[in-house]
């Protein structure tokens, strides 16, 4: 990837940032004093190419207790991506496209297995903010497919990345707001809020929404609150329990997840650990 970096080891993406649209500083000033850290630092773009490499590269330049925090919003993604290299359409004004730079091991740098954990559970922490935050901004309740993604009347809302940064973590969101975020040949795979909604929504209150509940979240990783987590992503969750699935050369039934958010998967009389990797789940 070619370094945004400028000179002085700022992103030199940072130099096309934009202010912030009035309707997004006045939702986010409405949320603040639920933010605590997070979006201590807000950059907003008309146009970019993956809000995740402006992230990553910011967080790769900067002290770590001066990058993490950080918000990078897009109006447009032109190399907007997924899991696995997957593309992540991403027109104007239609979705909502972010990434945040976290720390969840820095709390409990004293304590290796705990550090361990809340690393584990990011990705799962940050679905369920996303999940609540919809639900707190427009009353849509959401289920969570594990590993990493956000569903609706069995069709993906909203997709989670998550990419290393050391010490820090990069987690990026897509979230479909207006029918256009997605192409038409994902219809029957794909849903947005004002399809389910029937209903236009203002997409500046969801993200404030969204990161506030992340904000949580999160709080909740850095004290060690690791069951409310658990437990918050168990109660969305989407076909976690008694689904058929396959991975590589695993298939089986799911029992669900454990203490460290991996899947659990039945096979004849073994129960394996799923980690990582491309579940496909089965009818």
């Amino acid at each position: 990837m070619k370094s945004n970096r400028s000179d002085d080891g700022a992103p030199a993406a940072d130099a096309e940032s934009s202010a912030l649209p009035r309707e997004l500083a006045d939702a986010i000033a409405r949320v603040a004093p639920r933010l605590g850290s997070l979006a201590a630092g807000l950059r907003f773009f008309e146009t970019i190419g993956s809000t995740n490499d402006v992230a990553l590269d910011w967080a790769a330049a900067q002290p770590p207790d001066r990058a993490d925090g950080l918000v990078v919003i897009a109006e447009e993604q032109t190399a907007g991506r997924g899991r696995r290299g997957r593309a992540w359409f991403s027109p104007p004004g239609s979705g909502l496209y972010v990434s945040i730079v976290l720390a969840p091991a820095r709390a409990h740098a004293a304590d290796g297995n705990r550090a361990r954990r809340a690393m584990s559970l990011l990705t799962l922490a940050v679905g369920v903010g996303l999940a609540e935050g919809v639900a707190a901004a427009t009353g849509l309740q959401t289920s969570l497919k594990w590993p990493n993604d956000v569903y609706v009347s069995g069709r993906k809302l909203a997709g989670i990345l998550a990419e290393a940064a050391a010490p820090s973590v990069v987690v990026g969101f897509g979230l479909n707001v207006g029918a256009a975020a997605f192409p038409p040949e994902l219809a029957d795979r794909a849903t947005s809020l004002e399809t389910e909604l029937g209903r236009s929504v203002d997409r500046f209150v969801v993200l404030a929404e969204a990161l506030a509940s992340i904000a949580a979240r999160c709080a909740d990783l850095d004290a060690g609150r690791f069951d409310a987590i658990l437990d918050a992503w168990r109660r969305r969750a989407y076909r976690a329990v008694g689904a058929r699935v396959a991975c590589g050369s695993i298939a089986g039934v799911t029992v669900g997840i454990d203490d460290d958010g991996a899947l659990l998967v039945k096979t004849g009389e073994r129960i394996e650990r799923i980690v990582s990797g491309e579940v496909t789940w089965l009818p």
